[in-house]
């Protein structure tokens, strides 16, 4: 009885040390005494201690930094260039198999891949261009990574360039450059801003001016118009009496003057007035 306990504690030992548990994050590959053997899914999975080993893989997306380094662009100045690079192995067997089988460290070689390749890129460029292309970059990069790593297994998801920084003496007179062009910049807008007010207080000054002219013209045209009026009445009710028309305003100043007239016996004032205008006088009516 103690050997069949003995042989059952040994069997439930073996079991229990042979359990392992995939994520679902990860696959597996089982190799038995240093050969593959299967694929291992996420969920439980049973290995034979000692004999049988398993090697996880992750599959989810990752991150490697292609780490600072200093390259010569095309115009012969050293540029400091960094990039990242975003991947990740394929969920399927093949490709899991090839992450590990296929390639020695696939992150450190994707690293080293990417060096080499903005290099290659960065140096047929100018230190400018290279600042204004970065999208060219990353795309070229991309592409690159894609085809080299197509046998790993793995999938290139993405590049991103972080920096493209030129010395510091460089950067200082490129600094300059931009403040001199903002300054340039807002000069002009100054200058555009002031000539704008200045052309509208002219286009005011103009207007008060042509409001000026326009009431002018209209008192003008309403003295004329009165002159007119006068005329026309003086036609109306003074046609070929000129010289009565003076003699009425003489009367009138010489009245206003306050001279003296005198009017003769049995006659009438009106009369009297009508004579110095030159004006026939009134006759009575006969009773």
């Amino acid at each position: 009885m103690n050997i069949l306990y003995l042989i059952i504690a040994v069997i439930v030992a073996i079991f229990l040390f042979g359990i392992r548990i995939v994520r679902p994050t990860h696959r597996g590959l089982i190799e038995r005494l240093g050969k593959y053997n299967r694929f291992a899914t996420p969920g439980f999975n049973w290995i034979f201690p000692f004999i049988e080993h398993i090697y996880a893989v992750n599959i989810t997306e990752q991150m490697v930094d292609a780490e600072p380094q200093e390259i010569i662009t095309f115009d012969n100045l050293n540029a400091r260039v960094d990039a990242q690079v975003y991947f990740k192995v394929k969920p399927d067997e093949a490709s899991v198999k090839n992450s590990i089988y296929s390639v020695y460290n696939y992150q450190y070689q994707i690293v080293n891949l990417a060096r080499t390749t903005l290099r290659n890129i960065i140096g047929t460029l100018t230190l400018k261009s290279a600042n204004s292309e970065r999208g060219k970059i990353n795309d070229e990069l991309h592409k690159t990574l894609m085809n080299e790593t197509a046998n790993w297994g793995i999938e290139i998801v993405r590049t991103e360039l972080k920096e493209i920084d030129p010395p510091k003496d460089v950067q200082e007179t490129m600094n300059k450059v931009v403040k001199a062009e903002n300054e340039k910049i807002s000069a002009i807008d100054y200058a555009t801003a002031t000539e704008t007010a200045a052309d509208g207080q002219k286009r005011a000054e103009i207007k008060k001016a042509e409001g000026i002219k326009q009431a002018r013209i209209l008192e003008a045209e309403g003295e004329a118009e009165a002159i007119k009026l006068v005329n026309e009445a003086a036609e109306k009710f003074f046609v070929g009496n000129a010289q009565v028309l003076r003699k009425l305003e003489a009367v009138e100043h010489a009245l206003a003057n306050n001279a003296k007239v005198v009017i003769p016996t049995n006659t009438e004032l009106v009369n009297v007035i009508g004579e110095l205008a030159g004006i026939l006088p009134l006759k009575k009516e006969q009773k």
